[in-house]
């Protein structure tokens, strides 16, 4: 089956926190969230059981979709784990927040990576934890890799646990396998368990490989809470599905009694989709690849030839590209209300990532392509327009 990518569907008129934000006139290229239909298997699924038209509670243990994760562990990143040690949860972000209420007690600490996703930034303080930023160091080029000199300097006596984005959201880092074996080792030498947000594991472009941080040693994996969803991949994040992988058993016991009467399980149609979407959506998600690589290209390529001022480097996953606009002249201060009021664009605030990232916006380029070409020429015609006379 074809998938038309290029088709633009209207969500003006639905629910859609994206496109229901900001006025009638702006182009919103903000949440991660695709503008694409979701694999065929998966709407007729949700059809299917729709019409069965009874929605009790769903039972918590589901043998034959914990065999097909484990299964698409094996074949994608070549880990093996047991179908035990997969949770059922409805929600990454959930699931971090319930790791740091089971990892550490008020007064204990996390450590991360900046800039990054803001519900990571905000993790720490809804537990009533310290937080620890490090700042990922920043190449020539505008890429981004690990510091681990500074990761380690930076752990506390109360530091618990690492809370890791990979691949990073927002700047698009597919992290390569000495970056991870570095953070892996400085943990286990602290004592330090790794919580890893790897949501958008399977959205991973040519001449990269995810390597889920577990899946480098067994004694890692000992130490590591992977958290893991089809809702990025196959544009399913408002039906909230997502797994926890952990292979310590005595570590997923605790995870399971710290979500208990608080973070349960995922409703019916939530489960039914990302079941549909594991088991039947992959020719989707290899067109989807493709079409969103090309996208990648033609954003990266507008920006650095059309857009003065503006840097950018080429995102390795996710569908986001990271804006350096700190040289951008008007937009520079405020590049997220500069293009929000004078292109009608709206794109997410960098200042909102924490350290490393004022002066930044993040781009959603999970579009048809139409819609990307006309939002970049407004950011075009914007900084244009708004560009200083020369004397």
């Amino acid at each position: 089956m074809t998938y038309d990518f290029d088709r633009v569907i209207d969500r003006r008129r639905t629910d859609s926190s994206k496109w229901r934000r900001f006025g009638a006139d702006v182009l919103p290229l903000w949440v991660a969230d695709m503008d694409f239909q979701s694999p065929e298997p998966v709407i007729r699924a949700l059809r299917e059981r729709v019409e069965h038209g009874v929605f009790g509670y769903l039972q918590f243990e589901q043998p034959e979709f914990h065999e097909l994760v484990v299964d698409r562990l094996l074949k994608r990143y070549g880990w093996r784990v047991s179908p035990d040690a997969v949770v059922i949860i409805p929600g990454v972000i959930p699931g971090f927040n319930v790791a740091g209420r089971m990892l550490a007690a008020p007064g204990d600490g996390l450590v991360l990576q900046t800039p990054v996703y803001p519900p990571i930034l905000r993790a720490a303080g809804n537990v009533g934890l310290t937080r620890e930023d490090v700042a990922l160091a920043r190449r020539g080029d505008g890429s981004y890799e690990v510091d681990g000199d500074a990761l380690a300097a930076a752990i506390r006596e109360r530091t618990r646990f690492l809370l890791l984005c990979s691949p990073h959201n927002p700047v698009g880092r597919v992290f390569r396998r000495d970056e991870l074996q570095r953070l892996a080792e400085i943990c286990l030498r602290r004592g330090l368990t790794i919580v890893a947000d790897e949501i958008h594991c399977e959205v991973v472009f040519s001449g990269h490989r995810h390597i889920p941080i577990a899946s480098l040693d067994p004694e890692i994996a000992e130490r590591t809470i992977t958290l893991m969803a089809p809702s990025k991949t196959f544009n399913l994040a408002g039906l909230k599905c997502s797994v926890a992988v952990i292979p310590n058993a005595a570590l997923r016991e605790k995870f399971i009694a710290a979500r208990a009467d608080l973070v349960q399980t995922v409703n019916v149609l939530g489960f039914t989709a990302a079941f549909a979407a594991y088991r039947d959506g992959q020719p989707w998600l290899e067109e989807l690849l493709r079409y969103l690589e090309a996208n990648r290209d033609f954003a990266v390529e507008y920006v650095r030839t059309r857009l003065p001022g503006v840097r950018v480097a080429t995102p390795e996953a996710t569908y986001l590209a990271w804006l350096d606009c700190r040289n951008a002249g008007a937009a520079a201060a405020d590049p997220f209300t500069f293009f929000l009021e004078k292109a009608r664009v709206a794109l997410n605030d960098g200042a909102l990532f924490g350290p490393g990232g004022a002066g930044f916006v993040r781009l959603n380029f999970g579009c048809p392509r139409s819609l990307l070409a006309e939002a970049l020429d407004r950011m075009r015609e914007a900084l244009t327009r708004d560009r200083p006379a020369r004397v």
